[in-house]
């Protein structure tokens, strides 16, 4: 199956071209708060590198979907990884002549950024215009996968940058646009871009016009619903609790931290890699089965609370995970038409940030009164009983991805 997709001139340039791109964002934002921190010395300038990463995906998220909507999506993505090459060799250039500050590191950290808001939904919308409907649950695994191959190679990748300097991951993330431009330019598909007029005004018409349609999508509803109470309590006890937790279990807790992350992406990699065997047809159903998984994971190490049982709870996570990832994607790409596309993937992701950012808020405030272990068993205990809850009650029944229609789970 595999091999015959890879065939693809148009899907082969597609996943390498985004996999190289994926590096080059991972390691330049460890850069970024490497270089922060050697600039600064400070752990609140470091932060304030974070947010700077961060923010530009909730001020521009969804605007950035309107123009990749609007544009010619193969031309926009050139042009924008054009304008990144430079911006990133002048962190070289500065750094090289000593006249960086945090400012101006801090400016080029946002704008890449931002750039992005508008690059990735561009990107992720090219995808369905190269692919067969009948491919597409196996392409859409290919290109998580590598995305998270490339996120369990960065350590690896990073370590051995450092042996020559922080200013390095910038030289390598520079090379990576160049590599993602020249697989751009040898992707051909057709598109048609919405005719409308194209003005400030304008793009907050269509934003407004996207969720009056999106209210009418029971399916695409329920879904973004879902995914936020999912990722919500899931962020904090995934990313900071398991670290909490390990430093109060062991004195190697970042190596433990790190080892079970690895643990973690090799599950999602062969997740990924075997799901499109069993599943042809991607449901709301089969959203929630990857939720139940999910839940059990976290619920798990949450109970039993002990090293060896947090790697058992990450593969039960990174079973799930992926699962309700795959689904997500498949449904938009399935139920919505080519010229809402960029809206809807970038509304996924202003969702996505906004549930992460939530989080991380309220439950860096719970931890201060709450055990990380009651904070572990209530999140994994309310995403299963979302799943459970799900699959019992048919809240689908009016929707034609919903439970009327059989799920083939088999070839």
């Amino acid at each position: 199956m595999y091999s015959t997709i890879i065939q693809n001139k148009n899907i082969r340039y597609y996943l390498i071209g985004g996999g190289v791109s994926r590096l080059g964002d991972v390691l330049s934002g460890m850069a970024f708060l490497f270089l922060a921190y050697d600039l600064t010395g400070s752990a609140i300038h470091t932060t304030g590198m974070a947010i700077a990463e961060t923010v530009p995906y909730l001020l521009f998220g969804l605007i950035g979907g309107v123009i990749a909507d609007w544009l010619p999506r193969k031309r926009l993505l050139i042009i924008l990884d054009c304008i990144r090459i430079p911006l990133v060799f002048s962190v070289v250039l500065f750094h090289h002549f000593n006249i960086m500050s945090y400012a101006y590191l801090l400016l080029v950290s946002f704008l890449i950024q931002s750039i992005g808001c508008f690059f990735n939904p561009a990107h992720r919308a090219v995808l369905p215009l190269i692919t067969k409907p009948s491919d597409r649950t196996a392409v859409n695994s290919l290109n998580d996968t590598v995305g998270r191959g490339v996120t369990v190679l960065s350590p690896i990748i990073s370590v051995w940058l450092l042996s020559y300097g922080v200013i390095y991951f910038f030289v390598l993330d520079a090379l990576t646009y160049f590599a993602s431009v020249f697989c751009l330019t040898r992707l051909y598909f057709t598109e048609h871009n919405m005719q409308t007029e194209k003005s400030v005004s304008h793009v907050f018409l269509a934003i407004k016009e996207f969720f009056i349609w999106l209210k009418g999508q029971q399916t695409l509803k329920c879904l973004f619903i879902l995914t936020f109470i999912v990722v919500f309590f899931n962020t904090w006890v995934w990313e900071v609790g398991l670290l909490l937790a390990l430093t109060d279990m062991t004195s190697r807790s970042e190596e433990v931290y790190s080892i079970l992350q690895g643990v973690f992406g090799v599950t999602v990699i062969v997740t990924n890699i075997f799901v499109p065997y069993f599943v042809k047809k991607m449901t709301i159903r089969i959203y929630l089965v990857g939720a139940a998984f999910w839940g059990t994971g976290i619920l798990y190490y949450g109970v039993l609370y002990d090293v060896e049982h947090f790697f058992i709870g990450a593969i039960l996570v990174g079973i799930g995970l992926p699962v309700s990832s795959l689904v997500r994607v498949y449904l938009i790409q399935s139920l919505v038409s080519e010229n809402k596309l960029g809206r809807a993937f970038s509304s996924n992701a202003v969702l996505l940030y906004l549930a992460n950012t939530i989080s991380l808020t309220i439950f860096g405030l719970l931890a201060s009164i709450i055990s990380i272990q009651w904070l572990m068993i209530s999140s994994g205990a309310l995403i299963l009983l979302t799943g459970f809850c799900g699959l019992l009650i048919p809240i689908m029944k009016h929707s034609k991805s919903g439970w009327r229609f059989p799920i083939n789970f088999f070839k």
